[in-house]
């Protein structure tokens, strides 16, 4: 395992009942085709040494034997193999048969795992065969000519880089109480299950539900295999699943009513389901208690690495298919989190700052969408336009446009009299475009709205984002302060989807050409001069870097804690073809210079409403000292080089 993913497969052979010779078969193909693929762990069906369907022909010592000789074949099979390999039969212990998994590495037997739940009632009769393993004494067997331990005792088999998984048999993950509860609390990473389950309609639908909530409730990944084609259809038909599922999220899927042999192969990022075990609470509280039978597989050869997984580039944009949906909820968060504010101080006034940018347009919706649901005439939104040194004329017009037709009260007030009068006063020269140039207009700004505020009552509405109190891309106590900041934990890229979202809303129909402008013009905080046309000449992206890319970066560091090394492979596979690797290194490492840097702005960042998974508020999601080093980051992205 590198990078902590570890490749896995659920695979569905071509089965015929009770043939167990050319079960076997079947199952040694897609053995040797995952091993070529570099699978650490393959999982097949229930029962896939004689096929699910046998019913009573279970009870015949003739199948059992070969079953058991089967067994034995794909120990033999396997002795050269490093991957593990998860196949279902029945087994006799004792005087009574057990639906089991057996797990086989190295010519090894590791264990194997009885089914407890068996269903008994509409088209399942699991009981006229099989006992379950609430049943099984714990002792010691010989199956296929090994000795193996066998009991009830929940078992978390381990890879030899520690990755644990543990085993449950279909209707296992039904029941109330599923075993993969226990065993995922005790320490499996991934839950395996070997299944047989027969199609009716809409029943799939629920399975995909089914699985998706356990593997989220458990934080673990879960991978699902199922038995299909060939499987006897007297009564009912076995459609095939193999299904790859992730903390909730379903990451690859077989066709059903396939004819053919299938195996979908994906890799699970432990990393990311440790992370998220790590820091809930309450998953360690419900760890009291459980417990579980380690067994651990053998040692394997090192494997070349592939990143298989689809990495996407633009982690925080919903996708295309839910893309109205979650923008209407994000604003929805931001507005009724300003209602409450707005109630709260018994304001019917707000004061914001329009620059004609992405940031303060999406404020501004904000802002007029939470007045019209209050019921509080828009007049009460106080926009003031700012100009100085660097301001451009289409900023500007949009800015003007903006307020003008969405009927708010608009002023304007030019800082250029008074931030030169104050570089007068402490000695300044105009002419230098330094950081003190720019962040005594910045800080005038803010002046102006705060003072204006008091005038009348009112609240100062932030506009600051997600991805500039990441960077510290803001003036200390400028355009980082605010009475209530709606944009606080809304990155860059996302604020673009959203201004283009209400961009089609019929409310704002009238504003439209002008939002669409909004995300058209050039990231920048206009702080230095205009060109002699009164273009933008400072572009924020040229300074600090693209915020595609570091957007990538914060929610990859932040979210689930992942080294600067993995952010920077998993960028390579998000933005190869746009981005060298030099250019990706380059950002990483002044992201990561500047996210530690800037705490100290983040530290003091005023109240705002979260939005997302990831959030940098002190007293939410993020807390961290001021004067912390990013030393051991920066010595992670130079091993890079």
């Amino acid at each position: 395992m590198k990078y902590g993913l570890i490749k896995v497969a659920a695979a569905i052979p071509g089965v015929r009942v009770a043939d167990v010779e050319y079960n076997i078969q079947q199952i040694e193909s897609l053995i040797a085709q995952a091993e070529g693929k570099g699978v650490e762990i393959i999982v097949f069906p229930e029962l896939s040494l004689t096929g699910y369907t046998c019913q009573d022909l279970f009870q015949q010592q003739l199948l059992l034997e070969k079953a058991e000789e089967g067994l034995l074949i794909l120990l033999d099979f396997t002795r050269k193999l490093d991957i593990i390999s998860v196949v279902g039969l029945p087994v006799r212990i004792g005087s009574l048969l057990y639906n089991c998994a057996a797990v086989i590495q190295h010519g090894c037997l590791l264990g194997v795992v009885p089914k407890t739940y068996l269903p008994n009632y509409d088209e399942f009769y699991e009981k006229r065969w099989f006992a379950s393993a609430s049943d099984l004494m714990p002792q010691e067997i010989y199956l296929a000519g090994s000795p193996v331990m066998v009991s009830n005792e929940p078992i978390v088999f381990r890879t030899c880089d520690g990755v644990g998984f543990g085993i449950e048999i279909c209707e296992d993950v039904w029941a109330p109480l599923p075993p993969s509860n226990n065993l995922a609390l005790a320490g499996a990473d991934i839950i395996v299950n070997l299944s047989a389950t027969d199609e009716l309609v809409g029943k799939h639908a629920y399975l995909c539900s089914l699985l998706a909530q356990q593997s989220a409730r458990m934080m673990c990944g879960y991978v699902y295999s199922s038995c299909g084609f060939g499987e006897s259809t007297q009564d009912v038909v076995y459609g095939g699943n193999a299904m790859v599922f992730e903390n909730g999220k379903m990451l690859c899927e077989a066709s059903r009513f396939s004819v053919s042999p299938q195996m979908k192969v994906q890799q699970i990022d432990v990393d990311r389901l440790r992370h998220d075990r790590q820091n809930n609470t309450t998953f360690r509280t419900a760890q009291d208690g459980a417990t579980a039978r380690f067994i651990d597989a053998k040692p394997v050869s090192p494997r070349d690495f592939e990143l298989i997984r689809p990495v996407n580039p633009a982690p925080f944009i919903p996708s295309d298919a839910v893309m109205a949906e979650s923008c209407e909820e994000i604003l929805n968060i931001q507005t009724m989190g300003l209602c409450k504010r707005l109630t709260h101080t018994h304001s019917d006034k707000a004061v914001i700052g329009i620059s004609g940018g992405l940031d303060s347009t999406l404020a501004l919706l904000v802002v007029v969408r939470a007045f019209d649901k209050m019921g509080l005439p828009r007049r009460g939104i106080v926009g003031i336009t700012m100009p100085g040194f660097g301001t451009s004329d289409r900023t500007h017009k949009n800015a003007v446009a903006l307020m003008d037709s969405l009927g708010i009260t608009q002023r304007e007030i030019s800082i250029a009299k008074a931030v030169t009068q104050h570089f007068l006063d402490i000695g300044h020269d105009i002419t230098t475009h330094d950081v003190t140039y720019e962040n005594a207009q910045a800080r005038e700004r803010t002046q102006i709205l705060m003072d204006v505020a008091n005038q009348i009552g009112a609240l100062v509405i932030g506009t600051g984002d997600l991805s500039e109190l990441a960077l510290g891309w803001c003036t200390y106590n400028g355009d980082q302060m605010s009475m209530y900041g709606v944009n606080g934990s809304v990155p860059k890229t996302l604020v673009q989807h959203l201004i283009r979202y209400m961009a089609r809303l019929p409310m704002f129909a009238d504003q439209r050409d002008t939002l669409i402008d909004v995300v058209d013009t050039p990231i920048s905080p206009e702080l230095t001069p205009a060109d002699a046309n009164g273009n933008i000449q400072q572009k924020t992206e040229d300074l600090v870097g693209p915020y595609e890319l570091h957007d990538f970066f914060l929610y990859y560091l932040l979210r689930w804690g992942f080294r600067p090394s993995k952010v920077f492979m998993l960028a390579q596979a998000a933005f190869g073809n746009k981005y060298d690797d030099e250019t990706i290194v380059h950002w990483l490492q002044t992201f990561c210079r500047r996210f530690f840097s800037q705490q100290f702005k983040r530290s003091c960042m005023p109240d705002g409403p979260k939005v997302g998974s990831v959030s940098l508020s002190p007293r939410g999601d993020w807390r961290m000292p001021s004067d912390a080093m990013g030393t051991l980051w920066q010595q992670d992205i130079e091993n890079i080089r």
